[in-house]
C-alpha cells in the first residue's frame, strides 16, 4: 500500500504542513512532503509546531517558530515540513514538543533542545534567552533513552533508570499547594535535576503534561507527581511534590505497558491490551462516561485507603482494547484499533501524535478512533463540538452524539 501523510485540526501557525494557516476539519493528504520516499518513524506536536522523524533519523519540522522551537536558526513560521539541517550529522530517534520548545534525543543518547527558555525548559542555564538552533544539554552525562516535554518543563530517563526533570513550569503551583513545606529541587531546576522518590525503581519511559509528570517502570508500575486538580494522579492530595505509585489494583492488578498524557487526563494500556482512562472528563477526553459513584465504590472496595475523596479513578474503555497505537493531545485523543475487533467503524487515517499531523502507517483494515475536544476539528469528523460518549465507549469519527462544549 502506498504511504501517505494526512493532517487535520488546528492550523493557526501552519503546523499541519499543508502550506496554509486555515483549520482543517477533515483529514487531508500532504501533497508535498520532503521525505515521501522514507518511512516515517514518529510524529509529534507542541503548542503550535510539529515534528517528524524518519527511520533514517532525519528531523523535519513546521508550524509556529516565534521562539525558534523549530531549530531552523530563524523565527519565521514554516508552513510545510522542512528538514532541520542543524541535525543532519545526527541520527534522531525521539522528539518531544513542549508549548514553545523542543527536546530532541539522538541515537547515541544525547539530548538537545531549542526554543523558549523563559522557564528554564531547555535545560541550558547558561542561555538567558531562547535558542534558535538545537543545543546539547551537557549536564545530562548518562545515556538517555526517553524524553518528554510538558508545557514548560521537560523530563529524561537514563539507561540505568534514573529520571531527570527541568523547567520551572510546575514550581508556582507546587509552592501554592505546599505552603510551609520544602519543595523538591527538581521542581525548581533550570537544568536537569534528578527526580527524588524514584530511588528504588528503574524507569524506562516518562510522560509530561501541563502541570504533572508520569514515569513507567520496568516492572509495569506507574509513578505520578505534580498537579492533581482533575484527579489525574489518583490521589487525595491536590498536588504531589514527589512521585507516588498508582496501585496495581486500579488496573485490575495488570502491569502497565505504555502510558500517555493530555494536559489533565491520562491513558494507560496494560500488557494484555486493556486501555484505561482517567482525569478531566468534561470535553469527552476519557472516551467514556464519567465514573459514577457505584463504579468508584466497586474499584475502591479493593483498596480502602484510596476510597475517600477520590475525584477519578482509572476505568477500562472496552472499545480500545488491543489498540496498537494511542496518542493524547491537550484534551483530545487518537487510537488505532484493529478491524478484527471493530468492523464497520468509519476510518480516520493516522499515525499517532494527537497534537500534530497524522501519518498513515497502520495495518490495512484498522480504524482510527478520535474523541475529546473538537473546537478546531482535531477529531477529524467535520464537527466542531466536543465528541462525548455516554456508554463507556470511545467515539469513532462517525458518531453524532455531540454536545456544544467548546472551551479548552
Amino acid at each position: 500500500m502506498e504511504r501517505a501523510l494526512w493532517a487535520w485540526g488546528a492550523n493557526s501557525y501552519g503546523q499541519l504542513g499543508l502550506g496554509h494557516k486555515e483549520d482543517v476539519l477533515l483529514p487531508q493528504s500532504l501533497e508535498i512532503f520532503p521525505c515521501n520516499q522514507q518511512r516515517i518513524k514518529s510524529i509529534t506536536g507542541g503548542g503550535g509546531h510539529s515534528a517528524v522523524i524518519t527511520d533514517a533519523g532525519e528531523f523535519f519540522v513546521c508550524g509556529q517558530n516565534k521562539e525558534g522551537q523549530l531549530g531552523l536558526n530563524h523565527t519565521e513560521d514554516v508552513l510545510c515540513f522542512t528538514l532541520c539541517t542543524a541535525l543532519s550529522s545526527l541520527h534522531v530517534i525521539q522528539v518531544a514538543c513542549g508549548w514553545d520548545f523542543t527536546v530532541i534525543l539522538t541515537e547515541n543518547g544525547e539530548v538537545l533542545s531549542c526554543g523558549s527558555n523563559a522557564f528554564g525548559q531547555l535545560g541550558l542555564p547558561q542561555t538567558s534567552g531562547g535558542c534558535l538552533s538545537p543545543q546539547k544539554i551537557e549536564s545530562l552525562r548518562e545515556k538517555i533513552v526517553n524524553v518528554a516535554a510538558g508545557i514548560r518543563h521537560a523530563l529524561a530517563a537514563t539507561e540505568s533508570g534514573l529520571v531527570f526533570q527541568w523547567g520551572t513550569g510546575m514550581a508556582s503551583r507546587a509552592k501554592r499547594m505546599n505552603q510551609g513545606r520544602t519543595i523538591p529541587p527538581f521542581l525548581k531546576a533550570k537544568e536537569p535535576c534528578r527526580v527524588s522518590g524514584l530511588e528504588k525503581v528503574k524507569v524506562k519511559r516518562v510522560t509530561a503534561s501541563s502541570y504533572h509528570s508520569v514515569s513507567l517502570t520496568d516492572k509495569g508500575e506507574l509513578y505520578v507527581w505534580g498537579s492533581n486538580k482533575h484527579g489525574q494522579l489518583v490521589s487525595k492530595e491536590i498536588f504531589l511534590a514527589e512521585p507516588v505509585k498508582i496501585e496495581a489494583n486500579f488496573f485490575l492488578d495488570e502491569k502497565i505497558g505504555a502510558v500517555w498524557s493530555g494536559w489533565t487526563h491520562l491513558v494507560a494500556q496494560t500488557e494484555s491490551g486493556k486501555v484505561f482512562t482517567w482525569g478531566r472528563a468534561d470535553y469527552g477526553q476519557l472516551g467514556r462516561s464519567s465514573v459514577h459513584d457505584g463504579q468508584r465504590q466497586e474499584v475502591c472496595r479493593i483498596s480502602e485507603e484510596h476510597s475517600e475523596q477520590l475525584f477519578n479513578v482509572p476505568v477500562p474503555v472496552p472499545y480500545l482494547t488491543g489498540a496498537t497505537q494511542i496518542a493524547c493531545g491537550s484534551e483530545h485523543n487518537l487510537a488505532i484499533v484493529g478491524a478484527e475487533q471493530h468492523r464497520g467503524i468509519h476510518e480516520c487515517t493516522g499515525r499517532l501524535d494527537a497534537s500534530a499531523a497524522e501519518d498513515l502507517m497502520f495495518e490495512w483494515g484498522s480504524q482510527c478512533f478520535s474523541w475529546g475536544w473538537n473546537e478546531h476539528g482535531m477529531c477529524g469528523d467535520a464537527v466542531l463540538d466536543a465528541l462525548l460518549s455516554g456508554w463507556n465507549t470511545a467515539v469513532s469519527v462517525k458518531r453524532s452524539d455531540t454536545t456544544a462544549k467548546r472551551n479548552p
